[in-house]
């Protein structure tokens, strides 16, 4: 199942609370896969790789290799913020810092988009390399009523398919949904099948954010659990230069069957530390 049969699976069973205010249009998958990699030593970027330092083996299977630099392709940046009234107040403002903090980090053929989640999910821009406009919505919006995290993300995932380019989504939420429509389940399975790498912030809760633990997870992303939101600004940073530095690999899957679900395991002919996906899900 491709991310645009999955959007016509899911997209009736989302009810009229959920807006979309542009509208979107969405690429179809080409056959390659693709897996952002980031490979660091002793804590510090590894550059200068090239295709034959990297071993991509899918099932066990060892694939060949075509690599794309990482300053070779645009980012395309959503931000899915929520803006449920636990967010009102100080941590409103320096939601709003951070984001306009990494906005200003973009650069000139980088895209950005805003998504908005409380009981309703709004797109406040759609992925634009126009980021006055990103900074417009993101002044307008305002925090109120409950969060419906797991449909905001779909709508992120959505977004993030709808360009060409490395698509970064980055969550910020205290990781407790309260009003969505769709399942965790369900969208954990699109987020398998994306090439969208999912960052995630999450405020201390007696809930444990599990949905969001396991979406950065299998999309080779992070979460970050923080007490306060005084330093999000530096997370924020800290999630795009790190981004930046990751290699795009790609092939064609050869010697494994074309469904289900595949392990990835990276690895480089080097001592260094590789963050990858696990896997991907394939077929329908």
């Amino acid at each position: 199942m491709t991310i645009r049969q999955a959007l016509a699976v899911l997209l009736p069973l989302v009810p009229t609370v959920v807006v979309l205010t542009q509208n979107a249009s969405f690429s179809s998958k080409t056959e390659a896969v693709r897996v952002d990699v980031l490979v660091t030593d002793k804590g510090r970027p590894l550059l200068g790789l090239g295709p034959s330092d990297f071993e991509v083996r899918d099932n066990g299977v060892q694939q060949q290799v075509d690599l794309v630099n990482f300053d070779e392709i645009p980012l395309n940046v959503t931000l899915a913020l929520d803006m449920s009234d636990s967010i009102a107040g100080e941590r409103l403002g320096r939601l709003r810092a951070a984001a306009g903090m990494l906005l200003a980090g973009l650069k000139p053929k980088d895209q950005a988009a805003l998504i908005t989640l409380s009981h309703i999910v709004r797109l406040g821009t759609g992925l634009t390399t126009d980021l006055e406009s990103v900074r417009t919505a993101l002044d307008r919006a305002q925090a109120v009523g409950e969060t419906a995290l797991v449909d905001g993300i779909y709508a992120g995932l959505m977004v993030g398919e709808s360009d060409v380019g490395r698509s970064l989504l980055i969550v910020f939420s205290d990781g407790v949904d309260t009003s969505s429509w769709l399942s965790p389940n369900g969208v954990l399975d699109i987020a398998k099948r994306s090439d969208v790498v999912v960052y995630a912030v999450s405020t201390q809760s007696p809930l444990k954010p599990a949905f969001l633990r396991d979406l950065t997870s299998f999309t080779g992303g992070q979460l970050f659990g923080v007490e306060k939101t005084a330093n999000l600004e530096a997370i924020f940073l800290g999630v795009l230069n790190e981004f930046r530095y990751r290699y795009l690999l790609s092939y064609m899957p050869r010697g494994v069957a074309p469904g289900g679900w595949h392990r990835l395991a990276v690895r480089v002919k080097r001592n260094a530390t590789v963050k990858a996906r696990p896997g991907y899900l394939a077929g329908s």
